[in-house]
């Protein structure tokens, strides 16, 4: 692998830094978020009328005059380079998502940048929604063990606070990013660059905590700490469609490892896939809706209509053009645990710290390995210690891919007399 120039190290560090200008300007979360009034008049009005949503306007062009500078600088035949010329191409296609808001065209450029549900996925022939439909029939059997087991909702918003920002400076010391309680959010939790905010109305469960901490904290937050420490390649400190599925998929696998998911989130997670496909095929908000309504009625139908929003956000509420990020999450587990998996049957653990210098994608992993070979970036300081201590993980990854080799329906077989029977 041929080493990198100062000279050309300098014209790939500008270039790092005009795009994370490009992309601060596209920020596609908040430009398709709702105003709160939005539901207000969707309850006033009984339930029965499609919301009508009001999206402000970005001006694409300074973002994609950054890119024609970036690409000016992004000559030759190294990772680096051909990681910088995805980022290229990934900031005018968001560009032109933000562009096309309301519109059938929104759903084309979701799926350029997020995919969607139906493309298949790590192996090249299975689909989240696949996996979403197999969830769906495996954890409905479980329902009403569900709702035996399940953790009451017992934490207010301010109760939430106070257990975060007691675990928070474990992992961050003075770095630890604020909570804040507020009604200036849809969902019940989100994280920004060096926050977690929580929605005022909302009430959480214990798995909740672990959840945030492990989910939002230790990794999207930390993984954009660590990129904005190395004092170059600024780009690796941002959020963008780029690198969402393999920083989601990253954040569940956590939730994963360290037995913060449920079966009701893991089928959450599921349904939103289905909803993405329904909406694609034709579904409308309404029908979405009742779809999330239906799942479960333990839901609220704020909770509904949040799910719902969030599959239509940015595209059309009639139906025909979703916004397909929320599948990204099923995909980028699946692809994230494929990964870890290959690299512990590959015994090159330093390449799982890898995933932690930024906010990367799996695709950028080769050109993260050589910055880091030539010493361009710092080792990421901020990692969950699942990741920081390896030894549960190993032993997790190693054994799941010997058990990927056992022929389940073989083994189903052998028990078929006993899983045949109504058990207690």
């Amino acid at each position: 692998m041929n080493e990198l120039s100062d000279q050309e190290i300098d014209k790939l560090n500008e270039a790092a830094d005009l795009l994370f200008a490009a992309e601060d300007r596209l920020p596609v979360l908040r430009t398709t978020n709702w105003s709160r009034s939005v539901a207000d008049a969707f309850f006033a009005a009984d339930e029965k009328e499609l919301p009508k949503p009001v999206y402000s306007g970005v001006d694409p062009e300074p973002s994609r005059e950054y890119v024609r500078a970036a690409r000016k600088l992004i000559h030759g035949d190294s990772p680096v380079h051909d990681w910088l010329s995805r980022l290229c191409d990934v900031t005018d296609e968001t560009a032109a998502l933000l562009n096309t808001l309301g519109t059938k065209e929104f759903y084309t450029h979701s799926r350029s940048l997020y995919g969607a549900p139906d493309v298949p996925i790590a192996d090249g022939h299975n689909t989240a929604l696949d996996l979403a439909r197999r969830l769906e029939g495996l954890l409905s059997e479980f329902d009403e063990g569900t709702l035996k087991l399940e953790a009451v909702s017992r934490l207010s918003a301010d109760e939430l606070k106070a257990e975060l920002e007691r675990q928070l400076p474990e992992h961050f010391g003075d770095a630890a990013p604020d909570v804040l309680v507020t009604s200036d959010v849809s969902a019940k939790a989100a994280a920004g660059s060096d926050y977690i905010k929580l929605r005022e109305d909302a009430r959480f469960t214990d798995l909740d905590v672990t959840q945030l901490l492990q989910h939002e904290a230790l990794i999207h937050i930390a993984t954009g700490m660590n990129g904005r420490r190395h004092g170059r390649f600024s780009i690796l400190g941002e959020s963008h469609p780029g690198n969402a599925r393999t920083q989601e998929g990253l954040a569940v696998f956590a939730e994963f490892i360290t037995g913060a998911i449920d079966p009701r989130r893991f089928r959450r997670l599921s349904d939103r896939a289905i909803a993405i496909d329904m909406a694609a095929n034709g579904a409308d908000f309404l029908d979405l809706y009742r779809f999330f309504r239906e799942k479960s009625t333990r839901d609220a139908p704020f909770e509904a209509f949040e799910s719902a929003r969030r599959v239509v956000r940015g595209g059309m509420v009639e139906g025909g053009a979703p916004f397909t990020k929320d599948g990204i999450y099923l995909a980028g587990l699946i692809e994230v645990h494929s990964f870890l998996r290959a690299a512990i049957r590959g015994g090159d653990t330093r390449l799982i710290e890898l995933l932690f210098v930024g906010k990367i994608d799996l695709a950028d992993l080769e050109a993260m390995n050589m910055l880091a070979r030539e010493n361009l970036i710092e080792r990421p300081l901020y990692m969950p210690p699942w990741a920081k201590d390896m030894r549960y993980l190993l032993a997790y990854l190693s054994y799941s891919t010997f058990l990927n080799q056992i022929d389940i329906g073989q083994v189903a077989e052998r028990y078929s007399n006993l899983l045949g029977e109504d058990t207690v």
